[in-house]
């Protein structure tokens, strides 16, 4: 099979076409986006049917024809899902039951190898019991959408299948990496350019690098004599509303939670930093060493972000680390027009996570975490592992990236983000965060339009939407606390109704303040104005007699 760049160019009607010329962008120009993804079927005879994965490459390297009429119906599945995906007729998820679903599914694993016909027919089962998150109206997660280039990236990183620890043996996607890391703190701030980052397997690891950094940073030490080289009890300090898994920080590397203090958030899910800064005061009047402090730059339930600046005056007060947890709200470092007051000082943290698989629609994962100062990820977790760290290689060895993390190989998730980037540059990346945006102020809107049948918590800093709906019954009921709870109890029947019926989905939660509400979110480049209609009215179809 060819690798020359010339074997594999497009029509005249597609060469120049953009990434918003196709799906979700332009819904009629589905075979816009099959020909990008896919040079069409050739029309070889199906005669794999009773053909086993042997019969292919590599272990038959005369049988390419074999081999690519198998890949080629592969990639028709997967074509199918995206139209499918694209298709507001389609429903985003065929419901069962796990007990179901088993009988449902062979899922056993055979003594002997099936044929590839049976493996296409897998490939097909699986995408069709498999739920369509970037269907314009799957509206669950902090991460959806499917954005074809992104995952036509996430393709080619598949069949490079290479790992990502030394320059060697993936030196394209290894300075892929670097220039987008550093094109991403330059986003975050000017000094911050020779600073240094990574990509590391979701927010949860990027916040962990975060908390390691901070430790090795004030205690050098520490990695070599452990915890006998502290004096005293390390505590760190994040909001009430951040991401468990700050907490769990503490938990996987020996604080343990007590010493992760959890500070009050105001009504809209905000930092109050001066309960912070008694907190602090509070600990080290018992002699315990503060040191790190996480800020949320858009929680997972409300999209709040912490102020910033005044946290980051604490933290220079005394002498406290400040990361910034901007896994969610980080895509709104390109835009202009939301980027403040939001992240307004986020260029004074010394870490920020930021994960472009949630809002900017890279496909999953994609996480990174950036630092202020190079050499700190080096110095702290490099373990010199010679037998794969050599440093008498060839080339420049700090381009190996393998002894900075702790995971030592790690997955290609750059490809996809990069090929998106080039598709949108930062000037399509900034309209998409706009037109979230507004999409979300769009539902609000609409929210406020219906007060018999929807009551808005609180007006969104970000794209999470915060409701109750409120069903016929309720409707003419004071709002109180009673009302809330009887509120609460219609959520998980409704979202029941949607899954059911497979034409919405819709989170819903509780938090420390109210029963079960539900949050929207709207971060696929899919969504239009009519979705969120739909979304209201389809909520109160299924749920206006609860």
């Amino acid at each position: 099979m060819a690798s020359n760049t010339s074997n594999y160019k497009l029509s005249a009607t597609t060469a120049n076409l953009k990434y918003n010329d196709i799906l979700p962008y332009h819904t009629d120009d589905v075979p816009l986006a099959r020909e990008l993804l896919h040079k069409a079927v050739s029309g070889l005879p199906n005669f794999f049917k009773e053909k086993v994965p042997t019969n292919i490459l590599p272990y038959k390297t005369e049988n390419e024809a074999q081999t690519r009429e198998f890949l080629n119906k592969v990639i028709e599945v997967l074509l199918d899902f995206v139209k499918a995906s694209n298709d507001r007729n389609e429903k985003i998820l065929d419901f069962h039951h796990p007990e179901e679903m088993l009988k449902l599914l062979d899922l056993r694993v055979p003594d002997h190898g099936v044929t590839l016909q049976q493996l296409v027919n897998d490939c097909a089962t699986t995408m069709k019991y498999q739920v369509k998150t970037g269907h314009p109206r799957f509206f669950n997660q902090l991460s959806s959408g499917l954005d074809l280039i992104s995952m036509a990236g996430e393709w080619l990183t598949a069949t490079a299948n290479t790992n990502m620890f030394t320059y060697e043996i993936a030196p394209v996607f290894i300075l892929m990496e670097n220039v987008v890391m550093t094109h991403m703190r330059e986003l975050i701030g000017s000094d911050w350019r020779d600073g240094d980052s990574i990509l590391a397997p979701g927010g949860s690891i990027s916040n962990l690098y975060a908390f390691l950094a901070a430790r090795h940073k004030m205690f050098p030490n520490y990695k070599e004599k452990g915890i006998a080289t502290i004096q005293g009890q390390l505590v760190m300090f994040t909001s009430d509303q951040s991401h468990y898994s700050v907490k769990s920080c503490a938990s996987v590397c020996g604080l343990g939670t007590d010493n992760c203090v959890m500070v009050p958030s105001d009504e809209n899910g905000r930092m109050i930093t001066r309960e912070l800064e008694k907190l602090v005061i509070d600990r080290k009047s018992r002699g315990h060493i503060p040191f790190f402090v996480c800020v949320t730059s858009g929680t997972t339930v409300l999209g709040a972000f912490d102020p910033i600046n005044e946290v980051a005056d604490i933290c220079d007060k005394y002498g406290m680390w400040l990361h910034v947890d901007a896994a969610w709200g980080g895509g709104l470092l390109l835009s202009k027009k939301y980027r403040h007051p939001r992240l307004s000082g986020v260029e004074r943290a010394q870490s920020v996570t930021w994960n472009p698989h949630k809002l900017m629609g890279a496909l999953l994962q994609c996480s990174t975490i950036h630092f202020k100062e190079d050499g700190l990820l080096m110095s702290c977790n490099q373990m010199a592992a010679d037998y794969l760290f050599m440093q008498d290689k060839l080339y420049d060895i700090k381009f190996d990236t393998g002894d900075k993390v702790i995971q030592c190989g790690r997955h290609n998730d750059i490809f996809k983000l990069w090929l998106q980037w080039r598709a949108k540059g930062d000037e399509g990346f900034e309209k998409h965060m706009d037109r979230l945006m507004e999409l979300s102020e769009y539902l609000v809107k609409r929210i406020k339009d219906q007060p018999d049948k929807f009551y808005l918590i609180m007006e969104p800093e970000m794209v999470n939407v915060s409701f109750w709906y409120i069903p016929s019954r309720l409707r003419n009921m004071p709002h109180s606390k009673h009302r809330e709870q009887e509120l609460g109890k219609m959520c998980p029947v409704l979202k029941s109704r949607m899954m059911q019926a497979g034409t919405l989905m819709v989170g819903y939660q509780p938090d420390d303040r109210r029963p079960n509400f539900f949050r929207n979110i709207i971060s696929s480049a899919a969504v239009t104005e009519k979705d969120v209609d739909f979304l209201l009215n389809e909520m109160d179809r299924l749920g206006h007699d609860l």
